[in-house]
């Protein structure tokens, strides 16, 4: 009857260390996890772009053609790139897969130069200029904004945040237009 139960006890000492062990294991994967995930959701949150302000220029067949988004990473954020963030119009994604743009998109700092590497940072000497050119290409071709009419761009950074511009042209709109949207 004593090395019966010896036995046992042995037995489910065993089987609660297994248990133990895999219980360890599993914490310490679920907490990597988390602070994976925790970052993650940071970047998403605090890592914006700001929209700055809005303008449209006037093409030769009284529409806007070109809309330039003054932009600038929000107080906080880190460097943005802007050449691997995704910019969409009224849903049509303006750049590649890869994060290379297309010809409809142009970046340039506030004083002129291009930016080099395209990436914009909080400071206002890192305020740039997002060119969106619709119309200009078979893939916006027909696009152009005219009197009344809006749009939605929407620029999603690397991390997944979120900047959106809903623009709206005036009406009556004329050729010496270069308006705020």
């Amino acid at each position: 009857m004593g090395i019966g139960t010896l036995i046992v006890f042995i037995a489910l000492v065993l089987v609660a260390a297994i248990a133990a062990g895999v219980l360890i294991n599993t914490a310490g994967f679920l907490q990597t996890q988390a602070e994976s995930t925790g970052q993650e959701s940071t970047d998403q949150v605090a890592n914006n772009l700001e929209i700055v302000s809005t303008t449209g220029t006037v093409n030769a067949s009284d529409a806007v053609g070109t809309v330039d988004l003054t932009v600038q990473a929000a107080p906080g954020s880190d460097a943005i790139n802007l050449s691997a963030t995704t910019i969409t119009y009224d849903g049509q994604s303006v750049t590649s897969v890869s994060g290379s743009n297309s010809a409809d998109v142009e970046f340039t700092y506030v004083n002129g130069t291009t930016l080099d590497p395209e990436v914009v940072g909080s400071s206002t000497q890192n305020t740039a200029i997002v060119s969106l050119t619709i119309g200009g290409s078979a893939e916006l071709s027909g696009e152009s904004l005219e009197a009344g009419d809006s749009a939605t761009i929407t620029l999603t950074t690397p991390d997944g945040s979120q900047a959106v511009a809903e623009v709206a042209v005036n009406d009556p709109l004329t050729a010496d237009d270069s308006t705020n949207l």
